[in-house]
């Protein structure tokens, strides 16, 4: 008998212009937890979507060979009914509904379509145990944290008798503690219950911390397949994503900084959902032109909640304090006035707040910025489709024209699209919210030159990200925050991981 519980051998996938497969092979071991790595774009995704019936049989060609058998999924019906479960980095729960409701939705406790509650009550108990949640079955799934919800996702995999797990990124939303916490229950399910995950990942400390084996896709194609008993090098594996050494994770810049241009002074936010709760407490910033600050915390320290409520108020009620733009207050009481007065927000969640899919790239380019380019009402295609080009050439955003559609690239090129719309809007103070959160290193490094470009011209950049090692390559100056207050402020250059995360011990020990 194969020691491999899953082939997949020339699997060849084309869409419109684009081959986004080219005769891939790809191997599992039984029992083993195998990662799989590439830049945005290689096909990690379209060959997990493949595997599990998302992309049904014929629209590829190639074999899949499951436990000995060669399958040829309709649906991902298919694939569940062998026991082969996805879980996507865009979690597919219902938040209104229960975490008891949602491991069974779809695959319902029932006879003769009513649904037997004792069994489910049951299951669900013995599942939220088995992977460690710490939640009642009855909790509503908003009412829980992403991290949580990523447990709540295993269990429902479980409950369909999962042999191989596939995860697209289950990491990316997560802090490090969370994240800990889920790799460890992912050795525990191997180890304990002969569990096989696939796991797609960008976060390369993670995979040489999980995998048993690593294969390496690249443009489409199998680079190679690496061997992690004595654990491989970020650098070895960064080699094989993107073709070429990456001695530097960061672009080198000498930044010229000039006088300020913006502040937040003595901010007050207040919970939009319980108004007596206080969110922002009393923060005060200032940024200078031509510097890039980063804003360093843990999760749930404020700093979206900050990014958000000044640009425009798109979050929180009972906001006091003020902002000064070149020496001038000035009021920001919608996303409009924000836009107008020179201030853009890029969010951390692109996919439901930052692009509209549907549209295709020069569109999305000019959407917050409409003005430029209309005559009264109606919007001059033409230059329209000039700027997209530009906008697509100097970011090198991979697509096969500006007509392509938003919903169809991969996340690196999603992030420059997003940034294009918020250039073209010509800010002077840009707040960039985990701007490179589910992106390969190669498209990182472009997305920092993109960054050091827009402090060289003299902007404003505030950057936020969860990812200490970013903070300090990318940024010269950083703010500290936990809890909505600021509790530090330090130049990166005499900074260290070990600094932040003191300041931030030190804060939560004296409250």
């Amino acid at each position: 008998m194969s020691e491999y519980i899953l082939q997949m051998e020339n699997i060849t996938k084309e869409f419109p212009g684009v081959t986004a497969l080219s005769n891939v092979t790809f191997k599992v071991k039984k029992g083993e937890i195998h990662a799989l790595v590439g830049e945005n774009g290689a096909g990690k995704s379209t060959l997990m979507n493949v595997l599990s019936g998302i992309h049904a049989y014929g629209s590829y060609s190639g074999d899949i060979i499951f436990k000995g058998t060669e399958c040829r999924f309709k649906s991902i019906r298919d694939s569940e009914a062998v026991g082969i479960a996805i879980i996507h980095q865009e979690l597919a729960l219902s938040p209104y509904m229960t975490i008891a409701e949602n491991i069974f939705l779809g695959n319902e406790r029932a006879k003769k379509g009513i649904i037997n509650w004792d069994e489910t009550i049951k299951e669900a108990k013995e599942l939220i145990k088995k992977v460690g949640l710490n939640e009642k079955y009855s909790a509503l799934i908003k009412n829980i944290g992403v991290g949580k919800q990523q447990l709540v996702e295993i269990a429902k995999a479980l409950a369909k008798n999962c042999e191989l797990l596939i995860l697209d990124e289950p990491t990316a939303a997560l802090n490090d503690e969370d994240s800990n916490n889920l790799l460890e229950l992912l050795k525990t399910l191997n180890k304990e219950h002969g569990m096989t995950c696939i796991m797609i990942s960008h976060k390369i400390h993670e995979v040489i911390k999980i995998a048993n084996n690593i294969t390496v896709l690249r443009d489409g194609k199998t680079i190679e397949t690496l061997d992690n008993s004595v654990p491989v090098s970020e650098g070895r594996i960064i080699k094989g994503m993107v073709g070429r050494e990456l001695t530097d994770r960061f672009p080198k810049h000498t930044p010229k900084i000039g006088e300020i241009g913006f502040e937040i002074k003595d901010w007050v936010v207040h919970d939009p959902l319980n108004e007596e709760r206080v969110i922002i407490k009393n923060v005060n910033m200032h940024f200078r032109k031509g510097e890039i600050v980063g804003l360093a915390g843990l999760m749930g320290a404020g700093r979206t909640e900050l990014a958000m409520s000044v640009f425009g108020k798109a979050y929180g009620k009972k906001i006091s304090g003020k902002l000064i733009k070149d020496g001038k207050e000035i009021t920001l009481n919608n996303v409009e006035q924000a836009i107008a007065n020179g201030i853009a927000y890029v969010t951390e969640d692109r996919k439901t707040a930052g692009l509209v899919h549907i549209q295709d790239i020069k569109r999305n380019i000019t959407l917050a910025n409409l003005k430029a380019i209309t005559n009264g009402i109606v919007v001059n295609e033409d230059e329209e489709i000039i700027i997209g080009k530009d906008y697509r050439e100097k970011f090198n955003i991979k697509s096969t024209s500006v007509f392509q559609k938003v919903g169809n690239l991969s996340g690196g090129n999603q992030q420059k699209v997003v940034l294009s719309k918020w250039i073209f809007s010509t800010p002077d103070v840009l707040i960039l919210d985990e701007p490179t959160r589910g992106i390969d290193v190669g498209a990182k490094y472009e997305i920092y030159k993109i960054i050091i470009q827009l402090a060289e011209a003299g902007k404003c950049v505030i950057m936020i990200s969860s990812e200490l090692p970013e903070i300090l390559g990318i940024t010269d100056r950083l703010y500290i925050m936990d809890e909505g207050r600021v509790v530090g402020e330090m130049k990166t250059s005499e900074a260290t991981q070990e600094d932040i995360m003191s300041t931030i011990i030190r804060s939560s020990a004296g409250r």
